[in-house]
């Protein structure tokens, strides 16, 4: 099991961490700072560095078979690493504070629209969500409007945890209906923008909803009965 050091800072840029294994899936640690593909979510990128200056350039990030389980995707032919090596794991940082930006005014945008969401993804140049809802019910104006009037009016975002049990005594905290809430664990992450919206999210997001800075929307059209897309970049 590694410690998922982004779940309580999701602004640590590195860490120092010791390798536990090594398959031919990736390199798995101790800790780390990359946040595995999920939810919607990229895979973080970075490097892991050794003291004797082999550097590892790391393409992706995966979910490993477990609890918790990271596995840290090399490029290939990179430096080989071994059990029990000490490294300096380090983010594209850039690139995941986008997907921070992004992540969360996706949640903003939610309370624009406010439909059960059918799928949605995250991406460093636009993003989506998918609802279920009429599609003469989506105005992009409108939407764009409301969604950057909530990200000037600032607010800070938080983490809380409930119990598996009390999320399935609130049904109605589940607004995304194709990705459900990891259980076994014992507990649920929520993520609290308060007044705007909370519901189970084990993904990255800014602090305070104004460094989003703002979104436009790209395009609206319709994927099926039940899926209205709604295309977002940010400005």
């Amino acid at each position: 099991m590694t410690t998922l050091l982004f779940r309580d800072d999701a602004y640590l840029q590195s860490c120092t961490a010791r390798v536990f294994a090594v398959t031919e899936k990736g390199i798995e640690l101790d800790r780390t700072v990359f946040y595995p593909m999920g939810g919607g979510q990229p895979g973080d990128t970075g490097t892991l560095s050794t003291a004797d200056g082999r550097v590892v350039p790391i393409v992706d990030t995966r979910k490993g078979e477990g609890l918790d389980a990271v596995v840290h995707v090399p490029a290939r032919e990179s430096p080989a690493l071994a059990v029990g090596d000490e490294v300096t794991a380090t983010l594209d940082w850039a690139r995941r504070y986008l997907h921070m930006r992004m992540h969360t005014a996706l949640h903003v945008m939610w309370q624009a629209v406010q439909a059960p969401v059918t799928g949605g993804n995250i991406g460093a140049d636009k993003s989506r969500l998918d609802f279920d809802i009429d599609m003469s019910l989506l105005d992009a104006a409108k939407i764009e409007a409301e969604t950057n009037r909530l990200i000037a009016a600032g607010c800070t975002t938080e983490t809380i945890w409930i119990t598996d049990e009390e999320l399935d005594a609130r049904p109605e905290l589940v607004k995304t209906m194709s990705v459900k809430p990891p259980r076994g664990a014992g507990r649920v992450r929520l993520l609290n923008i308060p007044g705007i919206d909370l519901q189970p999210c084990g993904g990255t997001h800014v602090k305070d909803i104004r460094e989003i800075g703002g979104i436009r929307v790209l395009r609206i059209k319709s994927e099926g009965k039940h899926n209205k897309r709604v295309e977002i970049a940010l400005i």
